[in-house]
């Protein structure tokens, strides 16, 4: 799906992209921009040289941070607002996945690195930035990067589906928390996408015969792809979606039929 189509519907709005640097994220932060929004992102990992230096006309900013520290998120609203005057969307998108296999075979690092990052961050994100929209009285919009694992567990992802669980959970319960005060939560859920994660996912078969057995289970045939979310979450961000709060979207190709 690399047809980009765009309709400047993100002119000028603000947002913070976590994990921006690559796969799905980076190409949230490429969609926002061609759709006219100015774009900080958050991410440990540092943008290649060629990266950094386009910025795309100063519409990209990029903070090298840890999602888990709330230090680093009050230095990237900081930042935010000290570049661009204001913010209006959070996209918690950074995420890690643990290799599959069987539950209780993980690590204990492993375990909590999952829920550090995948969890932790949204709490930390809304504790920063709620408290920055009330006192603007400005709308504002979080939309969560959860996974279809979420929705549909599986064997041998038993706790990073568990840990996408609590995303949307917490999706639902912010947004009706937040609601009077005009402060929208939504997630998208992804079936497996074709990043860096993929092999992760597969675990140890990571064989031609597995990724056709994976392929079997989602309808469309096909695995998802960074355009497929990066396009959900700009239509979440519109405000053609304004209506929208609570919104687990699952963009699987059919997966959770």
């Amino acid at each position: 799906m690399s047809t980009q189509v765009t309709s400047q519907r993100l002119r000028g709005k603000t947002a913070l992209v976590t994990g921006g640097a690559m796969g799905f994220g980076k190409a949230i932060v490429t969609k926002f921009v061609a759709e006219g929004a100015q774009v900080l992102v958050l991410d440990i990992m540092e943008p290649s040289p060629a990266e950094a230096q386009d910025e795309s006309s100063k519409n990209i900013t990029y903070l090298r941070g840890d999602v888990t520290s709330a230090g680093d998120w009050q230095e990237a609203l900081g930042r935010v607002l000290s570049i661009y005057g204001h913010l209006d969307i959070v996209v918690n998108n950074a995420g890690v996945l643990h290799r599959a296999q069987p539950s209780i075979g993980l690590s204990d690092e492993d375990w909590e690195r999952v829920f550090r990052v995948n969890v932790k961050q949204i709490y930390l994100s809304t504790k920063t930035i709620i408290p920055y929209f009330l006192k603007e009285r400005r709308p504002g919009l979080f939309i969560n990067t959860s996974s279809m694992s979420g929705t549909r567990p599986r064997p041998n992802l038993v706790w990073y589906g568990a840990s996408k669980g609590a995303v949307n959970n917490a999706t639902k319960g912010l947004a009706v928390e937040w609601a009077p005060h005009n402060i929208r939560v939504n997630a998208v859920c992804p079936s497996v996408g074709d990043t860096s994660m993929m092999p992760l996912f597969l675990g140890q078969d990571s064989s031609a015969e597995a990724h056709a057995k994976m392929l079997s289970s989602i309808p469309l045939g096909r695995v998802c792809q960074p355009a497929d979310v990066a396009n959900s979450i700009a239509f979440l961000a519109s405000d053609e979606a304004s209506y929208l709060t609570g919104v687990c979207l699952e963009v699987d190709g059919g997966r959770g039929i």
